[in-house]
């Protein structure tokens, strides 16, 4: 069971299991604006959706081996920050499967600064 819940995974929980389209502001290769690392997968938001934070809802989307600018999926996924209230969805595209470790290495160059574990089917995986 999740150990702790947050007003950001409350929100996302609701997209677990349901097709989204996400808009690619960070494709796979770009930098990212303010810190010195490169995006290993292509990084967006959900349009519309307002997250705690004030930004929109952000999302991964995974399973995609080139640069995007938008994308239709399922959310598969959260990574779920215990210590920042800006959860993530994971989006892959329909018909993918991949395991919640698989996730969290391909989303580590991102989280590793954060306490951050994987909700899927209300479980979770660590770092």
């Amino acid at each position: 069971m999740i150990e702790e819940s947050s007003e950001s995974l409350e929100l996302a929980k609701q997209y677990l299991g349901t097709e989204i389209e996400v808009t690619i502001d960070r494709p796979l290769g770009s930098k990212h604006p303010k810190h010195d690392f490169v995006y290993e997968v292509n990084y967006g938001f959900i349009a519309g959706v307002k997250a705690p934070d004030g930004e929109e809802l952000d999302a991964y989307y995974l399973g995609v081996e080139e640069p995007l600018q938008e994308a239709k999926g399922r959310c598969i996924a959260i990574a779920h920050r215990r210590d920042n209230d800006d959860d993530k969805l994971i989006v892959v595209p329909h018909g993918m499967e991949i395991t919640d470790e698989e996730i969290m290495a391909a989303i580590r160059f991102q989280e590793q600064w954060f306490d951050t574990v994987i909700v899927s089917n209300l479980q979770h995986v660590g770092k």
